[in-house]
């Protein structure tokens, strides 16, 4: 027979009969109705686990408290001996010690002191890994799309609001409201800046804040915070709080303004200076081309192109006459006297490509002329031209005697032979 846990009627005024094991289920469905809270105390004896757990108890004058925080939650909290901080945590019971204990996702200092203290930690944790004082990304000059990462409160999105009217009217911007203040602020910090930065054009993004005190600020200096600034594929500009206020965002974003319309202003371009600098450039050009074009009018003016003709044909000649030289002294260059004059008699008056087409066309038929009568044409047909033993051309027979050794030019090679015999013409 199966006896039941507890009598169901123990009468009126008698304790309820309960097994301890229902009574640590009912303690800690109890506690679970508390759901997450933030206390404060003073840190007593803080320990750490090998696991990196930190332990320690929270205590004020009256009551005390276990806390456990896991190593997630280490890396954003400051847990020093004697300080007084600010648990955000979960009650939790254990059934095995029968002990009552905060799980914390985070342990924040309080007092202007104590979160200066905390801030120089992380800082200078970020200055080691080389996350201050990195190279910053310019910010795009025109930039198809600016994401903001702000509160809910409406004086922030309304002055930026109020500068893209000012400067450049239906200008795309993205507005992303999320929590910036409190125990869970950095982590959604953290996701908003994601977010922004997934969205399909989105080229660099704006953090936006009002000015507060020095707890409500905090988590801009969290060290989640700084790292998803610097991890952001896209330019990142800080705009937290007032001009006073520096979290650490600051130190490590692309760009720090001092108040949210100070960043607008920075990164939203100004249309009318945007166009009053482009019909600048415009006016510019068109001078710089006007001027140019003078000065090519003026050097176009100056040529004398039947002077520069004729000086090309004198250099033709002169290549003409060298080349006779090399053939033995026979050269076509006289028959370019008549080509040359007629060119210097050409009318210069007509357009310019006029003339030199026609010029172009006259030397080619010359060139093609003197080619059929110059000297190796010549030898080509079968004649050869004869140098004696001084190496002139010979013109008549009584140039050599018989046994001198002459030379006969043909149109491949030359040829030696020996004078046997000589005969003069009549009249030669």
């Amino acid at each position: 027979m199966t006896l039941p846990l507890f009598d169901a009627d123990p009468g009126p005024g008698a304790p309820r009969p309960v097994t301890l094991v229902r009574l640590a289920g009912e303690i800690a469905r109890s506690l679970a109705t508390i759901g997450r809270i933030a206390v404060e105390g003073e840190v007593y004896r803080p320990t750490t686990s090998r696991g990196g757990y930190v332990f320690f108890t929270l205590r004020d004058r009256a009551a005390q408290v276990d806390v456990r925080v896991a190593p997630a939650g280490v890396r954003r909290s400051r847990i020093a001996a004697g300080e007084r901080v600010s648990v955000i945590a979960t009650p939790q019971w254990s059934n095995e010690r029968g002990q009552l204990q905060l799980v914390a996702e985070q342990v924040l200092p309080v007092g202007a002191g104590a979160i200066s203290a905390m801030i120089a930690d992380t800082r200078a944790r970020l200055v080691a890994e080389g996350l201050i004082g990195r190279p910053r990304r310019p910010i795009p000059v025109l930039p198809a799309q600016v994401g903001v990462l702000c509160g809910s409160e409406a004086a922030v999105r309304k002055d930026i609001e109020s500068v893209v009217a000012a400067r450049c009217p239906g200008y795309p911007v993205t507005f992303l409201e999320t929590t910036v203040s409190g125990p869970s602020a950095a982590l959604t910090i953290v996701e908003g800046i994601e977010a922004l930065a997934a969205r399909p054009g989105v080229a660099v993004i704006i953090l936006a804040r009002g000015g507060g005190d020095a707890p409500s600020l905090l988590p801009w200096s969290s060290e989640e915070v700084c790292r998803a600034v610097a991890d952001c594929p896209v330019p990142v500009v800080s705009a937290i709080g007032h001009e006073g206020d520096r979290p650490l965002s600051d130190e490590v974003a692309d760009l720090r303004c001092g108040t949210p319309s100070l960043a607008a202003t920075a990164i939203l371009p100004d249309l009318r200076a945007l166009q009053a600098g482009v019909d600048a450039a415009l006016d510019r050009g068109a001078a710089a081309l006007e001027a140019r074009l003078a000065v090519g009018e003026r050097r176009l003016a100056g040529v004398d192109v039947g002077r520069a003709v004729l000086s090309g044909l004198e250099r033709a000649v002169q290549r003409w006459e060298r080349a006779g030289i090399r053939l033995g002294g026979l050269h076509p260059a006289g028959r370019l006297d008549g080509a040359a004059g007629r060119l210097a008699r050409a009318d210069w008056k007509r357009p310019f490509w006029e003339a030199v087409g026609r010029a172009d066309g006259r030397l080619g038929a010359e060139r093609r002329h003197l080619h059929a009568l110059s000297p190796q044409r010549t030898l080509e047909r079968g004649y050869a031209v004869l140098t004696g033993p001084d190496g002139a051309v010979l013109r008549s027979a009584g140039q050599v005697r018989p046994g001198d050794v002459v030379r006969a030019r043909l149109a491949v090679g030359t040829v030696e032979a020996s004078v046997l015999d000589v005969t003069s013409e009549a009249g030669a």
